[in-house]
């Protein structure tokens, strides 16, 4: 059988449970040998930082039954300095025990943006799903006088990771998903008026959240290609908890990464991922 090996990060606890009942409850079975949590999956412990792994095999159905994938999930910390670490560890942890993965997702909840002035900006409504095609850094740079500059604009790194376009396509195919830019913050959006920067700046933004970029980075360091996957739990903007539907957003997102295992087992062989 094809094993394909896929990390899957998430923040906090709630995102990677939500994750793991998803892709357990489409073909999910408890390996052997390892002690067993709620929703199916091994938990595997980490050399390094503390980190566990919550580990899902699958088994990819007909016509794709040589074919499988073993998902383990991470809930790495908040943030992108959080998730590029917690990334890291588990990326190097699996190449030095001669088991590296072929691909990476960042994943969990976020706040939707709303829709803009004209067609190219739809917005990401509560409760809804968003496959990300391109990773943006949102806050990595300077502000001046003119207004903010992004890194690259001083000389240095990087401010975008694009997911293989050929696995966005099916992942929002089979998930019913919109397709857009996701952009990570290290601060979260508490007004009004920032939401409208951002959405000036970024007019393909669909979500903000806090975690991918982190993980986008480490998967780069690796030669490896990377996905996002986010579902709304509330608007950006002002922070209204009372309006955030965080159950809906979970329950969205167990509902997206059931069908990771149908998507990665249909779509080749890992390395055609690798070239956007």
């Amino acid at each position: 059988m094809t094993v394909t090996r896929v990390l899957v990060v998430t923040a906090v606890a709630a995102e990677r449970d939500a994750v793991v009942a998803g892709v357990a409850g489409d073909g999910g079975v408890t390996g052997d040998g390892a002690a067993a949590c709620d929703g199916g999956a091994e938990i595997v412990a980490l050399p390094a930082g503390g980190y566990a792994l919550h580990r899902v095999r699958t088994s990819a159905p007909p016509p794709h039954a040589q074919a499988g994938a073993v998902l383990d999930v991470l809930a790495a910390g908040v943030g992108p300095a959080a998730a590029a670490a917690g990334t890291a560890t588990a990326l190097t942890a699996g190449i030095c025990a001669g088991a590296g993965y072929d691909l990476v997702i960042s994943a969990g909840i976020g706040g939707g943006f709303a829709p803009g002035p004209d067609a190219g900006s739809p917005g990401a409504p509560v409760g809804s799903a968003v496959v990300a095609d391109a990773i943006v850094a949102a806050d990595l740079g300077a502000e001046t006088p003119d207004g903010f500059l992004p890194v690259t604009e001083l000389g240095f790194g990087t401010v975008v990771h694009l997911p293989p376009p050929a696995l966005v396509r099916a992942l929002a195919a089979a998930t019913g998903a919109a397709r857009g830019t996701v952009l990570t913050a290290s601060t979260v959006t508490g007004s009004a008026e920032h939401a409208a920067r951002l959405a000036a700046r970024h007019p393909r933004a669909l979500v903000e959240a806090m975690e991918g970029f982190g993980v986008a980075e480490a998967a780069a360091a690796q030669g490896l290609p990377v996905l996002e996957i986010r579902t709304v739990s509330n608007p950006v903007g002002p922070r209204d908890r009372a309006a955030w539907r965080i159950g809906d957003a979970l329950g969205a997102l167990s509902a997206a990464c059931a069908a990771l295992p149908r998507v990665l087992s249909a779509a080749g062989t890992p390395t055609s991922w690798r070239t956007p």
